[in-house]
């Protein structure tokens, strides 16, 4: 790697905010001897110019013997964010590689099948004549041999070990704070019906925590998907049916070896814990698997950057991920947005925890209806959380005759819900679930935006629950505070951009309290000047009635802050009551007033 190249390297032909300044310390840092910077930028720094120049810096070709890595890697676990790099103009001298199944067929009679479908993985010995213009196998091709490589952070991991994609020089990783999240996620193995072909042959034992148990079971497993994977392949011609069973046998069959020779492994660092449902489906989740991305990632280049506005806490960010937190440095970035341009507001109703949700929930309802009465011709944002307050929430808002304004979406309409709101020209309301990352709402796309939950990791996860018992409380609220930082960056996107976000559940204001350390300055000061908005009372008619006069009342506050707007609010943020205090107001079913769990439990 050669760091003196960064700002040669740089794509734009202007710097923006503070990206020379940014270049200049991920120089020093990799000069000073670090082979790992972590680069902490905030929402709409312009991270994907800074990461294509410090790929620029990776040893070339030219200047490389044959046994050297050459190139970098671009990934993401993000697809939104890996859809953004491929249409920019400014990097497109990164290779964009997806799955097989992103890609289909040009032969005849195949136009609509997927790659991974096709003749040459349904038949054995096929020789493709036009597998040198295969969508996937072309791109692949050309993904290999570029100097740069995108894929999302899924691929990057399955290939690791690939002839193809070899180690690298360098590697980007762009939205990093999730890193141990995804690991976790990916290597999490899934034993039921709908995920094993050959279930309904099998004796599932009863090994509901019982790690060793399971660990037997999934030995035995192995070996019988291996001989029904053999009965497939002695066959001349698969069905597209059979291709699927025959790759899903074997990408089983590689999860269960995985599971078994780490579990077996006393050198080990890994955490397996095992959960089963009543009807006998068996969930086996690793914990911390920094074996496992020391094989996926770490081994897969020389010099890594990672990237993100919410890697919160160096050191434990570094734990989850197997690294050593003297080895790493860090890069902070500037926030160069004016606070007053993405303001926080305090419309706080009470709790939304599973318990007190029942009296919460219409008084957010009707919040929501009174923030769209103040922006009547701009369009909005809910944070639902969940499916179910969002068809709770969608319920309520009919109710209150916002029904022309109201949009949502389920799992399988997701995408084509948002874009469609995204292309309206009305004053709509989206009521989204699970949106805080990797949506970039720019300018008029959005300009407020409401949090109706807390965003909680689950408590009825086996993982959540084993960390809550061994009292890592401030992993779990700074977990929170990540999510809430990155759903307040989607609707400010620039300098000169601006819109508000409008907190309802009381618990974001604890996540503020108990995570405050773990705060970035600039997000700090964002929370240091929150209040209470003035909003008009409940009106259906304003609410839902869109005018073509201007912004009878814009969300740009006040330029003097904290302490413009104090009266008026809907009330409920609780003044100076102290953090004990809120805790104390009762979820949790009977837990004492100071314990964490009582005010956070919940199984949405």
């Amino acid at each position: 790697m050669n760091p003196a190249r960064i700002h040669d390297e740089f794509p734009a032909p202007s710097y923006r905010g503070t990206q020379e300044q940014a270049l200049a310390d991920v120089r020093a840092a990799f000069e000073g001897g670090n082979d790992v910077v972590l680069v902490r930028a905030p929402t709409g720094s312009g991270k994907s110019l800074v990461a294509r120049a410090i790929m620029g810096c990776a040893r070339q070709r030219s200047e490389a013997d044959p046994s050297d890595a050459v190139g970098a890697y671009y990934t993401t676990p993000q697809v939104s964010q890996l859809d953004d790099v491929a249409s920019d103009d400014l990097l497109d001298d990164l290779k964009v590689i997806r799955g097989k199944n992103n890609y289909t067929c040009i032969l005849p009679g195949e136009e609509q099948t997927p790659v991974d479908r096709a003749p040459c993985a349904r038949e054995r010995g096929y020789d493709c004549a036009v597998k040198h213009r295969c969508p996937y196998f072309s791109a692949r091709s050309i993904a290999s041999a570029r100097d740069f490589a995108a894929m999302t952070l899924a691929y990057f991991m399955r290939t690791a070990g690939s002839e193809v994609f070899r180690q690298r020089d360098v590697c980007v990783i762009d939205e990093a704070h999730g890193l141990a999240e995804w690991a976790e996620m990916y290597a999490t193995i899934d034993l039921s019906p709908r995920s094993v072909p050959i279930w309904d042959d099998l004796r599932i034992p009863d090994c509901d925590g019982d790690v060793e148990r399971a660990s037997k079971f999934a030995e035995q497993l192995m070996d019988v998907c291996e001989r029904a994977k053999d009965d497939l392949l002695a066959k001349d011609e698969l069905t597209p049916e059979e291709a699927a069973r025959r790759d899903r046998l074997q990408e089983l069959r590689s999860e269960i070896q995985w599971f078994v020779e780490d579990y077996r492994d006393p050198q080990s660092a890994t955490t397996w814990i095992v959960d089963q449902a009543d009807s006998g489906a068996i969930t086996v989740k690793p914990m911390n698997p920094e074996r496992y991305l020391q094989h996926t990632v770490w081994d897969r280049a020389n010099k890594f950057a990672l990237l993100s506005a919410t890697i919160l806490n160096k050191e434990a960010f570094c734990r989850g991920v197997g690294l050593d937190p003297d080895d790493v440095a860090l890069v902070d970035v500037e926030h160069t947005f004016p606070v007053e341009n993405r303001p926080l507001y305090d419309v706080t109703q009470g709790k939304m925890t599973y318990e007190e949700r029942d009296r919460t929930l219409p008084k957010v309802a009707e919040t929501v209806a009174r923030v769209a009465a103040k922006h009547p011709d701009e369009k909005g944002l809910v944070h639902c959380h969940s499916y179910g307050i969002q068809e709770r929430l969608y319920e309520r808002l009919l109710d209150l005759g916002l029904g022309d304004r109201v949009r949502r979406h389920d799992s399988e309409r997701r995408d084509a819900e948002l874009e469609a709101w995204k292309d309206s020209t009305d004053p709509e309301l989206f009521l989204s679930v699970k949106m805080e990352e990797a949506l970039d709402l720019k300018d008029d796309l959005c300009r407020w935006q409401v949090l109706c939950k807390a965003p909680f990791l689950n408590t009825g996860d086996s993982r959540v629950a084993r960390r809550l018992e061994d009292g890592q409380w401030a992993w779990y609220y700074r977990s929170a505070l990540r999510t809430v930082i990155q759903a307040c960056g989607r609707v400010v996107r620039s300098p000169d951009d601006y819109g508000a976000t409008y907190v309802a559940d009381q618990s974001v204001l604890d996540v503020f309290e108990r995570a405050r350390t773990d705060m970035p300055d600039w997000f700090r000061e964002q929370v240091d000047r929150m209040d209470e908005p003035n909003l008009p009372e409940l009106d259906v008619e304003t609410a839902t009635a869109a005018t073509s006069s201007g912004r009878p009342q814009s969300t740009r506050p006040p330029g003097s802050g904290r302490g413009d707007e104090k009266s008026g609010g809907v009330g409920g943020r609780g003044g100076t009551r102290s953090l004990d205090e809120q805790v104390g107001d009762g979820d949790g079913g009977g837990e004492r007033a100071d314990s964490p769990m009582a005010d956070v439990w919940d199984l949405d």
